[in-house]
């Protein structure tokens, strides 16, 4: 079949007998694919007419916006699409049924671009086959022909269906590249050797896949390490480094050089620190990559962090908090005014919780404004400035320019100076609500931090209405976790009374009440279950969870609000310390309180928990 065939959807060729099972073949259908759809009983005329007037508002095909709205599947609209260019059509392949040997003389990129895979070559008919996804896309058939040697015979099949096939069959040619077999030596100096290792297959196969395995296995970064022999690369999977891959130190320039050519960076640039970011759809997911590069003894250290976006939930209800403190939290960001401030390390799951908040309070009659650093992702109906340090754009700069734009809500990605807790102060007495984080380690640090700034401590207390501390902790894969009995000194390390807890009784010193005040029964999340009485669940690892006994992690969380007490602290300059004491007595539940909470919904372990709020021992 030739290009023009495809172009004009003229009548193909007889269907081969050598065809793939279960393919059906029909006459070229003039009408429009709406129709055809309607014909089938795939869709009604009403679902029809949303999907054309979502279609010239959004720009995307009919057939697409019909699937995206659940009118119809996706294999309703290859059919007709079979039925309206006169070709065969296929529901499913099995990889097994696609000859390896065709993949390699086709590159990724194009096969993910054109929706085309070549599943087999018949050399005595001189003839290609080949499962396509969209036959709009057929265009560069040509290039099959040429680079196969034959005629190629198209059937199509669903696009979703193809990508995933795509991507199961390279998979299996970059998880298992292995860079010893590659036996010519790279002098770190030569420049022009550099230049064109970088473009060497085995390079490129390497590189993507660290990358693809990093994401198949929720990866949040990996680090490549160069050591005095080897290269090692490092995965950091919930929130736990693991070693997973070495290569000779003789590669170091060639990856390197390929990670920073995928990054747009400099890569003649050696000396300096440098920073970049790598947007790519993985498995049919947008991944957003950034890329930090740093000279150290040993050469060039290179660490990528993965922010899959299709994975993350921006939902309050489903980050982990408990229902006491959501109901505090709800209070708060739906306040018209103040200072709503998170806590904790790098890394500990803040920017999603304020996101999770903007997306709950985000409503056409509120202005919402954010500045960050970077911006990680895009809302819809809300504004966002990334800060830029080359032009001078910094948090205070961006927090000035809001306050000309009758803001109502702004996010502030991070309070580090004096000038812009300043600024944010002043935007919350003057009635804006002010959402942003601060680097401590618990709450009440986070009053004292401001202090520190040499913000006066009455603008503090009368700015702030609450913080919040949070830790991402590992949850137990549900598959394979092992009921045991805990020592009394293991319980009370996590506040719980040993007594009530054998016995079945709420246990907790700071247990997790309802709006009436009443201590509430743990209750354990979906696909997870209560351990046994007077047992916790230990982690065990099966291959669901590739052996670690853990999979996920959810967030534990400490929510402070500024009670008469509190503020009267903050103006006698007190100590983070005696703040923390006075939130205890009124009612306080602590990182570690949260924690223990989590163990007996069943969600995570005691070892976990104790690792994590290690600093409240």
């Amino acid at each position: 079949m030739s290009t023009t065939q495809i172009q004009r959807a003229g009548p193909p060729p007889p269907p081969p007998a050598r065809k793939a099972e279960g393919a059906t073949w029909r006459e070229p259908d003039r009408r429009p694919l709406g129709q055809i759809l309607i014909e089938m009983g795939a869709c009604g005329p009403d679902q029809l007419g949303d999907a054309l007037a979502a279609q010239a508002s959004e720009g995307e095909r009919v057939g697409t916006v019909l699937v995206r709205m659940g009118y119809c599947t996706g294999w309703d609209v290859c059919r007709a699409l079979a039925q309206q260019f006169g070709l065969p059509c296929l529901e499913t392949l099995k990889p097994d049924q696609v000859q390896d040997e065709l993949v390699e003389q086709l590159p990724i990129t194009y096969a993910k671009t054109n929706e085309v895979l070549p599943i087999r070559h018949d050399e005595e008919m001189d003839e290609l086959h080949v499962v396509a996804g969209d036959p709009m896309r057929l265009f560069g058939l040509d290039d099959l022909a040429q680079v196969y040697g034959s005629e190629p015979i198209v059937t199509l099949m669903p696009s979703e269906t193809v990508r995933d096939l795509i991507n199961t069959i390279y998979s299996k040619r970059t998880k298992d590249v292995d860079l010893e077999k590659k036996e010519d030596t790279l002098d770190e100096e030569d420049e022009d050797l550099l230049h064109a290792s970088a473009e060497d297959a085995p390079i490129i196969r390497f590189v993507n896949g660290l990358i693809f395995n990093a994401s198949k296995e929720k990866a949040s970064d990996i680090h490549i390490e160069p050591g005095d022999k080897e290269v090692i690369v490092r995965y950091r999977v919930d929130g736990v480094l693991k070693e997973v891959r070495k290569a000779p130190k003789a590669h170091l320039p060639s990856i390197i050089a390929r990670v920073k050519i995928m990054a747009g960076l400099n890569i003649a640039e050696k000396r300096l620190p440098q920073d970049g970011r790598i947007r790519r759809k993985i498995a049919g997911r947008e991944v957003d990559m950034r890329v930090a590069t740093v000279p150290v003894s040993h050469g060039e250290r290179v660490t990528i962090r993965l922010l899959d976006k299709s994975a993350v939930m921006l939902d309050l209800d489903g980050i982990g908090i408990a229902p006491d403190q959501l109901r505090l939290i709800r209070e708060v960001i739906h306040r018209p005014y103040g200072i709503y401030l998170v806590t904790g390390p790098t890394g500990s799951g803040k920017t999603t919780t304020l996101y999770s908040a903007l997306s709950e309070i985000n409503t056409p009659d509120l202005n919402i404004l954010t500045v960050e650093d970077p911006v990680e992702f895009q809302l819809p109906g809300i504004s966002q400035v990334q800060v830029q340090s080359k032009i001078d754009l910094t948090f205070a700069a961006g927090l000035r320019s809001f306050l000309r734009h009758d803001p109502d809500v702004i996010m502030v990605g991070e309070i580090r100076d004096k000038e812009t807790a300043e600024i944010a102060i002043q935007a919350s007495l003057t009635g804006h609500l002010v959402l942003s984080t601060i680097h401590t380690n618990d709450a009440a640090t986070g009053v004292t931090r401001l202090v520190d700034m040499d913000v006066q401590p009455f603008l503090v207390a009368s700015s702030v209405v609450g913080l919040q501390a949070q830790r991402l902790v590992r949850r137990l894969c549900p598959h394979c976790c092992e009921a045991v009995r805990p020592t009394r000194e293991e319980l009370g390390e996590l506040n719980i009374v040993a007594d009530d807890f054998y016995a079945g009784r709420s246990c907790l010193k700071a247990p997790v009440r309802d709006a009436e005040g009443n201590p509430t029964a743990p209750v354990a999340p979906k696909k997870y279950k209560l351990p046994p009485q007077g047992h916790v669940w230990k982690a065990v690892g099966c291959s669901e969870c590739n052996g670690n006994g853990y999979s996920g992690r959810t967030g534990i969380y400490e929510v402070l609000m500024m009670s008469e007490e509190i503020r009267r602290l903050t103006i006698r300059n007190a100590s983070g310390a005696e703040i923390k004491e006075a939130a205890v007595a009124l009612g306080l539940r602590t990182l570690r309180d949260d924690g223990a909470y989590k163990v007996l919904c069943g969600v995570t372990t005691m070892d976990e928990v104790m690792r994590v709020t290690a600093e409240e021992a």
